[in-house]
């Protein structure tokens, strides 16, 4: 049985990485899929390549830009029943003494406010249709804190899995759930803002964004009756453990 055939799902973030993964699996899966990011000649390629895909460009980051966007959704497609939230970045100067206010608007912008002006936007409908899920692609970085990840990109994911927290309790009388998935090492661009990069084999050996988007469809095809509230998912191979030469000093 097709589960997730008609269901409108909105991914913010869908471009690249893991929310391209995921809106390539949950298509797949009958789903009707909107791509939104900032980029707008990156989303609409990547609309282009997931099957009976829209792109609704815009930035995360700008309250009223969601607004518009959820706004024509529901004009075009209906209520949204899945909410992604896959958008989110680092810098290279992540240390407490490298943040400046600046840079520390900008990640809390990037990677917690965007997600949580979506999360907002979609309840209304959700709980008038007494159903709905949103997926927060959060971090390990959200449960556990190191210089790696920096401060300001693990404060915004422990922001965010308390966001999945807090909706799972208020909101599951209207058969709503949340779910934070909070992955380790995923061999996405983000990797490319480290201080020191980690090299192709280390890459090759991490995971991949098709796994996470076999993990986003598991999610989304669970049955409304249940709630998996919170994923935490590494490489077998965990340099975070095994330790790799960007990680030295910084475990």
């Amino acid at each position: 049985m097709n589960m997730l055939k008609g269901k409108i799902v909105w991914i913010n973030g869908a471009g690249t990485g893991i929310g391209f993964a995921g809106a390539e699996a949950l298509a797949d899966a009958g789903a009707k899929v909107i791509l939104s990011g900032r980029r707008a000649d990156v989303i609409e390629t990547a609309a282009k390549r997931v099957k009976g895909a829209v792109a609704l460009p815009l930035d995360i980051a700008k309250e009223a830009d969601v607004a518009a966007a959820h706004a024509k959704i529901e004009k075009d497609h209906g209520i949204v029943d899945i909410l992604v939230n896959s958008a989110g970045g680092n810098l290279p100067k992540r240390k407490f003494d490298e943040l400046n206010p600046e840079s520390w608007r900008m990640m809390i912008d990037m990677n917690l406010n965007g997600a949580f002006f979506s999360a907002r936007i979609v309840l209304p409908g959700m709980r008038k249709k007494k159903g709905g899920l949103i997926i927060n692609i959060a971090s390990i970085a959200g449960k556990r804190v190191s210089q790696v990840s920096g401060m300001a990109y693990t404060a915004a994911k422990h922001a965010m899995v308390a966001m999945s927290d807090a909706i799972n309790q208020e909101e599951c009388g209207n058969n709503i759930r949340a779910c934070a998935i909070c992955p380790g090492e995923v061999a996405t661009r983000i990797l490319d803002k480290r201080p020191i990069p980690p090299s192709a084999e280390e890459r090759a050996r991490m995971l991949q964004p098709e796994d996470l988007g076999r993990i986003i469809r598991f999610v989304a095809e669970t049955p409304a009756h249940v709630s998996i509230q919170e994923l935490l998912v590494v490489p077998t191979w965990n340099r975070s453990v095994l330790g790799g030469a960007d990680l030295k000093g910084r475990l």
